[in-house]
């Protein structure tokens, strides 16, 4: 009998007893919340996240500083700033594949901890040389007929692009790699960690110049330098801390298959070629190439020693590149490239554009919070794109609304109140000095000037300048200008901001397409050519704008970049097919 019926005939109260099964599966349930939590923020995904975001804010932070610097350091000059985007795009550009390989050879912990060593390391050093500049400029220039003061700008360009390479190598092993191994080769987990890493990347890419940008104009520079000293040296102890932490917990990371070397693997295929694989009692035919290749391997053995290292740097270089040609994802990764040749960024050449057709900095700062908002729309519309049609399909339709957006961008040309003269692309028809009048009277007519004689300073006092991300704000904008009609830039930014939705979708999938497709054994070399071509085309974006520098070739440039990110989504549709054709024969 029950202990319910001896209850209720004996008079008593019923209580139900829950069963000991269910009261321990609600305890853990209730104990699972907290500890899963706990769980999660101990792991190594959230160690990355904070890890990476660390890192992103202090880059930010730093790109932006460096540059305001360099003009504040020559006299309000853009000159010291033109070489320091030219050396650092022209050292990766360079040395892209030696990063790669680099990252390839060596421990991912190892690689970790140099690159973020030398990364934060160069920027504290750099920081304190521009403390004591910015604190005795007019004692140094003194010294050495002012040589010194040419010192010390080389001093920080180079060290400062040292901390550049080495956050180059930092995003390969973390971004490229780590993240890789991390979620164990599952394609799901890894767009997810790529879509918050990217989400990490435009929140910082927004506020962390806000931030060292106030310091600078509520204090003074010397104290942003501080500040950012500061920054640097917390962030590579929690970085160092989180790295470590995740290199122990993920067992995976300290397993890596190891890098042939390119002279063993070059000797031992000439060694092949020369008595055969299964035939090594048969003597090679005596060829010129047989002898031109043994004539080949005496001259680098009689070499110096520096020489045959030069010649392995070529090598390795070289190696690199054939090893990105014949990936599988190539035309993908070319595609990416060529979306760096164009104007129609959140810059400092599409922000000073609209600045001269009479926007505001203030309404720009608003215009660059609404891009970073599509930009993590794009992001979240990449995870539910990838999960409903594949990658593949997510890279197309990502393409076509990039490209569906950017025809807004084409029409501001030709829309009202676009100062674009077309006529410039043939400047020899026009002679006619009357023409010509009419031209320049059609340029003032659209294009709005600063205030001053023509000899005012590029940039005017500091109590007038608000620094924001890659945006002179200033106090006395052109408000007494009114434009003959706001349509054509309306247009433009409309497609700039509505393109980024596609443009960091198909980022991402490109992304993911190079992580899932390059062996373990290349996939630092790869992504070092990669960023190599990422920052050739950016060049060839810069020689666009100094060979049509005024606000009337801008309607000129914005086509151009349409052609090559055209061109860049044809490569990636080209790819497509490709993979699709060969899916349906593997299947």
């Amino acid at each position: 009998m029950s202990l319910r019926a001896d209850a209720s005939r004996c008079g008593g109260v019923v209580v139900e007893l829950e069963p000991e099964d269910d009261k321990d599966a609600r305890v853990k349930r209730a104990k699972s919340i907290p500890g899963s939590a706990l769980i999660y923020l101990k792991g190594p995904k959230f160690l990355i996240y904070v890890s990476g975001a660390l890192s992103m804010w202090g880059d930010r932070m730093w790109h932006f500083a460096i540059s305001v610097f360099l003009i504040e350091l020559y006299g309000r000059n853009l000159l010291l700033t033109a070489v320091f985007g030219l050396v650092v795009a022209g050292s990766v550009l360079l040395l892209g594949a030696l990063i790669g390989d680099w990252v390839d050879r060596n421990p991912r912990n190892k690689v970790a901890h140099a690159s973020l060593f030398i990364q934060n390391i160069s920027v504290t050093v750099c920081s304190i040389v521009l403390m004591l500049v910015f604190s005795y400029k007019q004692w140094i220039e003194q010294i050495w007929d002012g040589w010194l003061t040419v010192v010390c700008y080389t001093v920080v360009i180079v060290l400062a692009d040292v901390a550049n390479l080495a956050s180059t190598a930092l995003t390969i092993a973390i971004q490229r790699d780590w993240i890789v191994v991390i979620t164990g080769y599952n394609r799901g987990h890894l767009a997810g960690m790529n879509a918050t890493m990217r989400r990490i990347d435009q929140v910082t890419n927004i506020l962390a110049p806000l931030a060292v940008g106030q310091v600078m104009t509520l204090a003074s520079n010397v104290v942003g330098c501080g500040f950012i000293l500061g920054w640097n040296l917390v962030s590579l102890i929690v970085e160092f801390i989180f790295l470590s932490r995740v290199y122990r917990i993920v067992p995976a990371l300290s397993l890596k298959p190891p890098v042939e070397d390119v002279d063993e693997a070059f000797l031992e295929s000439t060694e092949r070629r020369f008595h055969g694989e299964g035939n090594a009692s048969e003597p090679p035919a005596l060829t010129e190439d047989n002898c031109n290749m043994s004539l080949h391997l005496k001259e680098m053995a009689n070499l110096p020693l520096c020489f045959q290292r030069f010649r392995w740097l070529l090598s390795t270089c070289k190696d690199g590149w054939r090893a990105y040609y014949r990936q599988p994802v190539f035309l993908a990764g070319m595609g990416l490239a060529f979306l760096y040749t164009t104007v129609l960024g959140f810059d400092c050449i599409t922000t000073g554009y609209a600045y001269t057709q009479g926007i505001s900095g203030s309404l720009l700062s608003l215009l660059m919070g609404v891009s970073a908002i599509t930009g993590l729309m794009g992001t979240l519309m990449f995870t539910k794109l990838r999960k409903a049609y594949g990658l593949v399909n997510t890279g197309i339709i990502s393409s076509c609304l990039h490209l569906g957006c950017l025809l807004l961008c084409v029409c501001s040309v030709f829309a009202p109140g676009s100062p674009v003269d077309l006529n410039l692309l043939m400047p020899y028809i026009n002679t006619n000095s009357s023409e010509v009048g009419g031209m320049a009277s059609q340029r003032e007519k659209h294009t709005y000037h600063l205030r001053g004689g023509s000899n005012q300073p590029l940039l005017p006092d500091r109590s007038s300048i608000h620094w924001t991300n890659n945006t002179l704000l200033f106090d006395n904008d052109p408000s007494d200008t009114v434009p003959v009609s706001y349509i054509s830039i309306i247009l433009l930014f409309l497609g700039v901001i509505t393109a980024r939705i596609g443009l960091w979708s198909f980022d991402l999938t490109v992304t993911q397409l190079l992580q899932e497709n390059i062996c373990e054994s290349e996939r630092g070399v790869v992504n070092g050519v990669q960023s190599s071509m990422n920052y050739l085309m950016d060049l060839l974006h810069f020689i666009m704008v100094i060979s049509a520098p005024q606000p009337q070739h801008f309607g000129i440039l914005v086509i151009i970049s349409v052609l090559f990110i055209t061109t860049g989504h044809t490569m990636y549709f080209l790819y497509a097919r490709k993979a699709k054709r060969k899916h349906r024969l593997d299947t």
